[in-house]
């Protein structure tokens, strides 16, 4: 019996002290960062989230887990990054290296960086979840208008059509019609000629319109008689379109506006008046 009782408390002892390794192993990570005094922890507890962060990372991958699923899973890692973070300055305070310059950047399962919105991230299926995606749609940019001088860099000599007969289509085209049109050209000429011939010309009065250039000769004054007398001797002949005033017209024009003139600069609106009146009962 007393071998027994000793077999037992022997088992208990072990029991005991194999549940106080495993406290020790599954120590718990401390709510504060702040609490944490020793730089190796620090280090452990950071890669102990990094490892939970990534679990939930693929499990959210999963777009058949259900909206709020993944709302609660996209949720939970973001938590856990923020409290990462922590850790990290923590241990940057502590002595140990500066995670947030050095460390990468958070990446998703194609490569790309997460997309986020004021620190806040969307992982996986999230990213699909309704209001999500319209989140992060870039609207286009509107169109720049061209200025003049944007315009003007694109003219060259093909802009004014100086190319037109490099792509080595336009050539024959030109000459195929150009051939056409002088065919049709003789053609034509040979058949007038051949109506000439025969005499089925139609009358001069019926084919031939009157030219609008040409002059009609009407009775000369005495002037203009005089003035093609004076071009026949001199060798040269004017023929004037429209009357032409004399030189003494032309000084007693110059008199009337004068003495218009005077009148209207000297003579009071009555006086004026009586001379108006005078003139048109004298006809003049």
């Amino acid at each position: 019996m007393a071998r027994n009782a000793e077999k037992a408390m022997t088992a208990l002892a072990r029991f005991r002290q194999a549940q106080l390794e495993e406290g020790k192993v599954k120590e718990r990570r401390p709510f504060l960062a702040s609490e944490c005094n020793e730089l190796p922890k620090a280090e452990k507890w950071r890669r102990q989230i990094i490892s939970e962060i990534s679990k939930k990372v693929a499990q959210i991958q999963n777009a058949g887990l259900g909206e709020f699923k993944i709302r609660d899973l996209n949720d939970e890692i973001n938590k856990l990054l923020r409290e990462k973070g922590h850790w990290e300055v923590r241990i940057k305070e502590l002595g140990g290296p500066d995670y947030a310059r050095v460390g990468p950047r958070m990446l998703d399962h194609e490569g790309k960086e997460v997309p986020g919105n004021r620190g806040y991230k969307y992982f996986g299926a999230a990213r699909d979840l309704p209001g999500v995606r319209e989140l992060f749609e870039k609207e286009p940019a509107p169109a720049l208008r061209k200025t003049r001088g944007d315009l003007m860099k694109e003219v060259d000599a093909e802009y004014y059509g100086y190319r037109d007969e490099d792509d080595g289509v336009l050539l024959p085209l030109e000459a195929q019609y150009e051939k056409q049109a002088v065919l049709e050209t003789v053609q034509k000429w040979k058949t007038e000629r051949e109506s000439r011939l025969s005499g089925d010309k139609q009358p001069e009065e019926e084919e031939e319109e009157e030219s609008i250039y040409k002059v009609h000769k009407e009775e000369p004054d005495e002037e203009e008689s005089r003035d093609e007398q004076e071009g026949e001797e001199g060798g040269v002949t004017f023929i004037a379109h429209v009357p032409v005033p004399s030189q003494k017209e032309v000084e007693e024009a110059l008199v009337r506006r004068k003495k218009m003139e005077l009148l209207q600069r000297y003579a009071s609106e009555t006086l004026q008046a009586q001379s108006q009146a005078a003139k048109v009962l004298l006809g003049l």
